[in-house]
């Protein structure tokens, strides 16, 4: 019988940062397959912020985990055995595969992707990640050439996209990130106009100075007391858009609202949380682009590859110290 390693819930991180000991380490008989269903060897697993919430029961728009479950994960992999004619052998597919050398996945469940040298990208920046950073700002950040863009976690996979997605629009581009290597890559490599390194401190002065006829599109991926800065330097007529909270993430509480949430009305801006799920039926066409972009070199990415399943709590425990460097993958 086919050995199966997995990584199952063992705890609940709530109001506290993860640990290991929220993981347990199992190895099981792999499942049989029903009809209908594939089985996938796991190649490349995501890890996202988000990760922590759904184990703790946070957030509503995903169904609860129990302690015991398979850790859930997107991942890329190879179809090994199918129950199913859509699809063979051989195919490589995206979806939920969770923490494990193999998943026994509802080929409903299941989307093709292209073998090629853009597979793990699938994860990223042609994935969800881009996915994100395409619907969220051209729906909800609606940016114009000229337009000045502030970005928080502007070094990470989806602050990444966007501030480039900005560029091609034609907006002024600065990003916040953590550390001078983190910032001077977004200006040299990717094409901001400028990069604020939050680590220095004094991050509204540095608004001032980066953004002085105020902010028309704040991307906010942080939240906090970064969040409650930049509306402080919102232009007229400005565009919020709120796609996730890392620190929020690490402690699992509240934070406390905005002091300057009041400027939404001074200035006659909008504020707009954002979930992907709103746009499923638009995924193939933003593929397509964020994958044009690719290949044009217009869109670049950097990837942050950890290998090994063993190692999977401690690499998704970097999200939430800073320590990845691009977006965060597991290599089975």
């Amino acid at each position: 019988m086919t050995k199966n390693r997995q990584w199952l819930i063992a705890g609940r991180p709530n109001g506290r940062a993860l640990q290991e000991s929220d993981f347990e380490w199992v190895t099981r008989d792999a499942a049989p397959l029903k009809d209908g269903e594939v089985r996938v060897r796991v190649m490349y697993l995501s890890c996202d912020p988000a990760q922590k919430g759904w184990m703790e029961n946070i957030g509503g728009y995903t169904a609860p985990t129990n302690v015991g479950d398979v850790m859930r994960a997107s991942g890329v992999g190879e179809v090994v055995e199918s129950k199913s004619a859509a699809f063979k052998a051989g195919d490589k597919v995206l979806g939920q595969l969770g923490w494990q050398d193999l998943a026994v996945v509802a080929a409903r469940d299941l989307e093709p992707v292209a073998n090629d040298d853009l597979l793990s990208a699938n994860l990223g920046a042609i994935g969800t990640t881009g996915l994100t950073a395409l619907f969220g700002l051209s729906k909800l950040g609606k940016p114009f050439a000229g337009d000045t863009m502030v970005i928080t976690g502007a070094a990470g996979a989806t602050g990444s996209v966007v501030g480039q997605i900005g560029k091609i629009s034609g907006c002024h581009v600065v990003g916040i990130a953590g550390g001078a290597d983190k910032c001077q890559w977004l200006v040299d490599e990717l094409g901001f106009d400028s990069a604020i390194d939050y680590k220095a401190g004094d991050i509204r002065s540095q608004l001032k100075k980066h953004a002085p006829h105020g902010i028309d599109v704040v991307w906010d991926n942080v939240g906090g007391k970064l969040l409650n800065d930049m509306l402080g330097e919102i232009a007229l007529h400005a565009r919020v858009v709120v796609c996730g909270g890392i620190s929020r993430y690490e402690t699992g509480q509240m934070p406390a609202g905005p002091q300057n949430y009041f400027n939404l009305i001074f200035k006659r801006a909008t504020m707009h949380g954002l979930l992907l799920t709103e746009y499923t039926n638009e995924f193939e066409w933003g593929r397509k682009r964020l994958r044009e972009w690719v290949r044009s070199g217009q869109l670049k990415f950097k990837e942050d590859v950890q290998e090994g399943l063993e190692n999977a709590p401690r690499t998704l425990m970097r999200l939430f110290s800073g320590a990845n460097f691009g977006k965060q993958l597991i290599k089975i």
